[in-house]
């Protein structure tokens, strides 16, 4: 198998990824290609902070990062009765669009419409609904609106105190009423508007230059002090005990506090809130940080999620006993992230890139029998160190899902010693296999518990992961030959010309196959019970199970071999070449046509990867961080057993599960049925693979939940997930103690 360069993207401005990050469009191909069944994207799991351009009764707007702004509707959404600039209530759903002097204003739910024209001499300052905020040339403000003939009403802001400067203009939880900041005798007050008659009342003065501040039509909260709108003439604002977070808004009686200036390691930001009236607190959303604000109705939007997959905004509204309640109204997707490795088997497609944001991890897509995604993107290890790549490397790093769940590839570290490391079956474990010093080496294949390393010294060896165990062990060393893992049996060529050698790595058996090359095959690959062969200039393939050889195409160097067919990279057109010869004769053809802009200068598991465990092929469409999936229209073999590890334990509970492994060549959904010694049937378990291996786990209890004793017979039935071929049944004894 020849090794991958390290993949190398050009970013295409303006992708977004889906939300789910599955993308059922199929990708444009070559006319005579194959159409993809699905289109995939990896992306980060970094969570994104979000602004909203508008937030209105009806719906509002959110741009995440730099990315283009998307707007939402809220459901059933009521419009107000009766919607124009003479009714301010209306206008927590009105837009306001400025074009120089022109603010023109569309009341979304309705479609009213005004136009408010700036006099001369005025500049712009801030708008809420149908009002427009306005600073004439001696600093007076004024609020104008659109008024029923067409005109533009001026109404002059009174009420601030003679010489304050206004510094900041902020909308919060209101339409009737604006927040200014102004500087006056070197101290800083913050006060608020009314826009229905132009009053400005002054209710904090504190010694801050940019105050916080959040309010609504019942509360005023700056510099961390608390004032009822309403309050008389000299009430004096209630200091609140002070953090480090930020006052996001005010809902009902409620403060809302969020984005902490720091959190502790292995904790969440949060959204909280504090009864202004009582001073209870509570958690409003958990995981929520960036992206928090007040709406113009008197409630809030506010991010929240476990990560960039499941990254949402949520409306904050008040309840009419005083508290909060929150509904998720939008899902924010993620951005892409490039794909700096990808492997396919057993129905899944794992993805190698930086979704956490720096640190790299396996991420994978779940595949229905037809090849198409169906679930979203699901972490499959924690943070990875990344490899060092050294000078010459084909590949950094080489990946091989080995079709039980887990995927594999070599870490180097800063002295070039490699070793063989091992996830996937869950997102916090990695187990590894140093390779004794060894270095500059390729992983030559592998399945299930076995991978095959090749050595730079010349040192070929067979690390095993068996089931349950905490690091890996190497189960062979040899002399380094051309070589291929399937299941438990090691495949290498023979001592006469031609033929090549099984040998069992559990029992240490050996079968040879006359393969009818013409030389010592420098490469052999295996799959069922395909052999395949290649002498560089010529190659074939020998199936075992009708004993018949079959030449196939070595016009195009390194092939990869599958499920009955083998897969080409034609490196000058770009064309990837099917070979199809399930049926005893090699046909050729293009199955689909490669991005022209060359990403990676290698073959299988880099450009593109085959699922040796069901025919199904990924690869780089060309779009940053996308990957497509086509299958390879090739039946598949019949369900078989390659390997298995099935033990009797000396107990079994709730923590020591009986957990056996039967390692498959293709996806299944199974049966377990557990019967005592007198041929009662004790306990059935369902369940579908992880990847083609079947993985149950059984506590000892029975179906009704009682005890079981043993000794047990037990009866496993698969049933292929591609609905090809018959089922396969297996059975043995297991008496635990």
């Amino acid at each position: 198998m020849i090794r991958s360069r390290r993949l190398v993207h050009a970013a295409v401005g303006g992708a977004v990824a889906l939300s789910c990050t599955v993308l059922t469009a199929p990708a444009q191909a070559a006319p005579e290609a194959d159409e993809p069944a699905g289109t995939v994207r990896l992306v980060t799991e970094r969570r994104v902070t979000v602004d909203y351009p508008w937030a209105g009764a009806s719906g509002f707007q959110y741009r995440p990062g730099t990315t283009a702004v998307t707007t939402v509707d809220y459901p059933d959404t009521v419009p107000p009765a009766h919607a124009g600039p003479d009714d301010l209530a209306t206008g927590t759903d009105v837009v306001n669009t400025r074009d120089g002097q022109t603010v023109t204003q569309r009341h979304r739910s309705t479609g009213v419409t005004a136009t408010v024209t700036i006099p001369s001499g005025q500049a712009y300052r801030a708008a809420a609904g149908w009002s427009v905020l306005t600073m004439d040339g001696t600093g007076a403000l004024h609020v104008l609106r659109a008024g029923a003939d067409g005109t533009t009403e001026d109404t002059p802001v009174t009420g601030l105190p003679a010489g304050a400067r206004p510094v900041h203009y902020r909308t919060g939880g209101s339409v009737g009423r604006l927040a200014i900041v102004y500087a006056l005798n070197d101290k800083t007050s913050v006060g608020l508007a009314d826009l229905a008659d132009g009053a400005f009342r002054t209710y904090v003065t504190g010694d801050e230059a940019t105050p916080q501040l959040a309010f609504n039509d019942r509360w005023l909260v700056a510099d961390w002090k608390a004032i009822r709108v309403d309050a008389g003439t000299g009430t004096e604002p209630t200091a609140l005990t002070r953090t480090d977070a930020q006052l996001e808004a005010v809902v009902g009686d409620q403060l809302l506090i969020g984005n902490p200036g720091f959190v502790l390691g292995g904790t969440e930001a949060a959204l909280t809130a504090r009864d202004l009236v009582t001073g209870a607190t509570g958690t409003v959303l958990t995981s929520s940080f960036g992206g928090i604000g007040p709406t113009l109705d008197g409630g809030a939007l506010a991010t929240a999620g476990p990560s960039s997959l499941d990254w949402n905004i949520h409306r904050i509204t008040p309840t009419g006993s005083g508290g909060l309640t929150t509904t998720e109204v939008a899902r924010v997707p993620a951005a892409a992230t490039g794909v700096q490795g990808l492997a396919v088997a057993g129905g899944e497609l794992f993805l190698y890139g930086a979704t956490p944001g720096a640190s790299l991890r396996y991420s994978s897509f779940h595949l229905d029998a037809t090849g198409r995604p169906d679930g979203p993107q699901t972490r499959r290890s924690p943070a990875l160190s990344p490899s060092t790549c050294l000078t010459g490397d084909a590949a950094c790093p080489q990946l091989e899902a080995l079709g039980d769940g887990r995927v594999s590839h070599l870490w180097t570290a800063d002295t070039g010693e490699e070793s063989v490391l091992n996830a996937g079956l869950d997102t916090t474990t990695v187990i590894s296999e140093p390779t004794d010093g060894d270095s500059r080496g390729r992983i030559g294949g592998g399945t299930g518990r076995y991978v095959l390393y090749n050595g730079g010294s010349g040192k070929q060896r067979v690390v095993d992961f068996p089931r349950g165990a905490t690091a890996g062990e190497t189960a062979l060393t040899r002399d380094r030959t051309a070589a291929a893992v399937w299941g438990q049996t090691l495949w290498a060529p023979g001592s006469t010309q031609g033929s090549v050698t099984g040998r069992n790595l559990k029992t240490g058996s050996t079968t040879t196959i006359a393969t009818g090359a013409p030389c010592t095959p420098t490469d052999v690959q295996a799959v069922n019970t395909w052999l395949y062969w290649s002498c560089g200039s010529s190659a074939g393939v020998y199936d075992r199970a009708a004993g018949r050889r079959i030449p196939v195409p070595a016009d195009i160097g390194p092939a990869r071999l599958a499920d009955g067919f083998l897969l080409r990279e034609n490196r000058a057109t770009h064309e990837l070449l099917l070979t199809d010869f399930h049926t005893g004769t090699a046909t050729t053809r293009t199955l689909v046509e490669l991005p022209a802009t060359d990403q990676n200068t290698g073959g299988s598991n880099g450009r593109w990867a085959v699922d040796r465990f069901g025919g199904h092929i990924a690869y780089l469409n060309g779009t940053y961080g996308e990957v497509s999936i086509v299958p390879s229209g090739v039946p598949t073999s019949p369900l078989a057993q390659m390997e298995a590890q099935v033990y009797t334990p000396s107990v079994i509970g709730k923590a020591f599960p009986w957990a056996p492994v039967w390692q498959l060549n293709k996806p299944s959904t199974w049966t377990l049925t557990l019967t005592d010694a007198a041929g009662r049937p004790v306990r059935t378990l369902t369940g579908a693979s992880t990847g083609a291996a079947v993985r149950p786990a059984w506590d000892g209890t029975t179906d009704s939940g009682g005890a079981a004793g043993g000794p047990y017979t037990w009866k496993l039935t698969a049933h292929p997930r591609d609905g090809q071929g018959p089922d396969l049944t297996l059975s043995g004894t297991m008496n635990p103690g």
